[in-house]
């Protein structure tokens, strides 16, 4: 299984939700788990995705995932599961 990190932060807006999951259920990612919280009007949400049936690379995911982001307002970041977990090792 082909796993990633998705974080997705910025000012609230409707729709960041839909618009982030429906480019994933139309790329074959599955959301393994899904976080999500509004604070002063800032949003921020972290998904765990399952990436195995894509047809794309995972830098072409994060490339979309980036400019999608710029498209709504937030800031979006795609890190490989494995990346995550050796970065946050304590």
């Amino acid at each position: 299984m082909k796993k990633a990190i998705i974080t997705v932060v910025g000012k609230d807006t409707v729709g960041i939700i839909a618009r982030v999951c429906t480019y994933l259920a139309e790329d074959s990612c599955n959301i393994l788990d899904i976080s999500q919280t509004i604070t002063g009007g800032y949003f921020n949400m972290m998904m765990i995705v399952d990436y195995t049936a894509s047809q794309r690379h995972f830098a072409e995911i994060r490339s979309d995932l980036s400019k999608l982001g710029a498209e709504i307002g937030v800031e979006i970041h795609v890190q490989r599961e494995e990346i995550f977990e050796k970065m946050h090792r304590i």
